[in-house]
């Protein structure tokens, strides 16, 4: 097993020029080389603008085995002895054109290759989506898997590389978002405790003759529809350890420690991966049936309490859900405060070893919600509650670590989950929860012990560019709208937005709860 490996992410423009494009990514093999860097990742549709006429016009502009393009960058990976993972439009002698990750080894033999398993929006006109998994590979630098931008926006096929002993997992997008940087990115490498090298594309990323017009037609200013650059290399617990600028063409290199990866213990000792439930993460493995419930009310006023004391203060002042920390608060004191409000309140209590969730009116406890992990307890299934407001579901402490808990509950119609839960580190505040809202499109409420922070996390009608913002446009696609409750901070208060959930379609033809490779995702519960 290695030990410091150097590694480098580099960020170009690709336009419609080919030829052009191809001199860019030799520029930047050379720059990295040139660093002694021993791989470099490229970003994603390294040989042409992901815009095409027609599928016919995207088949015919792909790259094929053996032909200059990828034949010139065989050619400079064996010049430098380097290894050299790309991302191309790829054309089989099948007849399906995928959106393909390369890895050239330092003699510039394609060591590997895979598609896409998710396909983005237009993409999905043009492509064709994988039909196998990505492999991992056991190399001289460790154990590399391959995934690409949209991958990344789902946790399914970086958990899965994962799973299968992935230590650093390469990443190429072609992405405008700002929230890749700061949230979808980082969060692969903290929760699933690895490496990830990320490069993104930097310059428009579409036609530039038509984009004025394009940007005119999805209300948003053309400097929106430039990659957004910011490729980065992060470590296993979520720091960012090397970053690009937003602009400009770009390589970062760090010395990486794959074996960093192997630890999956947290703070406390529990093990991130042997607390897994597998034998409870079928349905994410199955095909999609769509949202089978109504969408939930427009606006909900919510409050993390952490003070017990408080919670009569919270509903009078109009809050209808209530969540306070784990073990806070007495079930027949709680059901008293409430009395006359309506409101419900999220607490924990202790039955028989098992932490449960309870749901609590002014008549007691209404529902249970048994802790699902580790595998020694006692729950086997999240059971949302309806209410009036939308559909509730209770994930109960370091059931949160798991983002196949979330997608459960996304694939139980949930609008609402609260979370009563006490962080080890800082990357299940800071990138985790966030994630897991963003992912589902799942309104979340934190509520931690008073010593550390909480959050309200809410979904935007501001989702997609698909459709006409409320506000000014962002750049960031599917972050949640945060309400922080500082540490020390007894009562928080926010709205959040259950009938947002139903709202899952993060560009045309690209859903992201239904759109998940579900016939890829075997790992997740083997």
């Amino acid at each position: 097993m290695p030990g410091l490996v150097r590694v480098a992410a580099a960020q170009i423009e690709a336009g419609q020029d080919v030829a052009a494009n191809l001199a860019a990514c030799l520029r930047v093999i050379d720059a990295a080389a040139a660093q002694r860097a021993q791989l470099v990742v490229l970003p994603e549709f390294c040989n042409h603008l992901s815009w095409y006429a027609s599928r016919a016009q995207a088949r015919e502009l792909a790259t094929r085995s053996g032909d200059a393009f990828l034949t010139a960058v065989a050619a400079r990976a064996a010049r430098h002895g380097i290894w050299v993972k790309i991302n191309v439009t790829f054309g089989y002698d099948d007849g399906r054109t995928g959106g393909t990750n390369l890895l050239f080894d330092p003699t510039g033999e394609i060591l590997a290759q895979c598609d896409k398993q998710t396909l983005m929006g237009a993409e999905n006109d043009f492509l064709d989506p994988a039909v196998a998994e990505g492999p991992v590979l056991d190399t001289p630098l460790g154990r590399l898997g391959m995934y690409a931008c949209m991958e990344g926006v789902i946790s399914e096929v970086t958990r899965g590389l994962t799973l299968r002993g992935a230590q650093v997992l390469l990443n190429s997008l072609n992405s405008f978002a700002l929230d890749e940087a700061d949230l979808h990115i980082p969060v692969r490498a903290a929760e699933n405790k690895v490496w990830v090298v990320a490069a993104n594309k930097v310059g428009p990323l579409l036609p530039a003759d038509q984009l004025p017009a394009i940007a005119e037609r999805l209300g948003v200013p053309p400097q929106w529809l430039h990659g957004a650059g910011e490729s980065q290399i992060v470590a296993p617990d979520g720091t960012v350890v090397a970053k690009a600028p937003r602009t400009g063409e770009h390589v970062i290199v760090a010395d990486i420690e794959p074996a960093r990866s192997d630890d999956k213990r947290r703070p406390d000792g529990t093990d991130l991966l042997a607390s897994r439930r597998p034998e409870l993460y079928g349905p994410i493995t199955e095909p999609p049936i769509g949202r089978q419930t109504a969408p939930g009310a427009p606006e909900l006023p919510v409050a993390v309490v952490r003070d017990p004391g408080l919670v009569r203060e919270a509903v009078l002042g109009g809050a209808r859900l209530v969540v306070l920390p784990e073990a806070t608060g007495s079930p027949e004191t709680i059901a008293r405060d409430l009395g006359g409000t309506g409101a419900h309140a999220v607490a924990t209590v202790v039955e028989n070893g098992v932490q449960l969730g309870i749901l609590i009116s002014e008549n007691g406890i209404v529902a249970r919600q048994p802790q699902l992990h580790p595998a020694s307890r006692a729950g086997n299934r999240i059971v949302p509650v309806d209410l009036e407001w939308g559909r509730l579901a209770i994930v109960v402490g370091d059931d949160a670590l798991q983002p196949e808990t979330f997608r459960l509950a996304a694939l139980a119609d949930a609008d609402v989950v609260a979370v009563p839960f006490r962080a080890q580190e800082p990357w299940e505040l800071a990138l985790g929860l966030p994630e897991r809202a963003a992912e589902n499109r799942l309104n979340v409420v934190v509520s931690t012990p008073l010593e550390q922070p909480a959050a309200i996390l809410a979904m935007s009608p501001d989702f997609t560019l698909w459709t006409a913002w409320q506000g000014p446009f962002t750049g960031r696609i599917s972050t949640p709208i945060r309400t922080d409750v500082p540490a020390g901070t007894p009562l928080g208060v926010a709205t959040v937005a259950p009938a947002q959930a139903a709202n899952r379609m993060v560009s045309r033809q690209t859903d992201l709860v239904d759109g998940r490779p579900w016939g890829l995702a075997g790992a997740l519960t083997k």
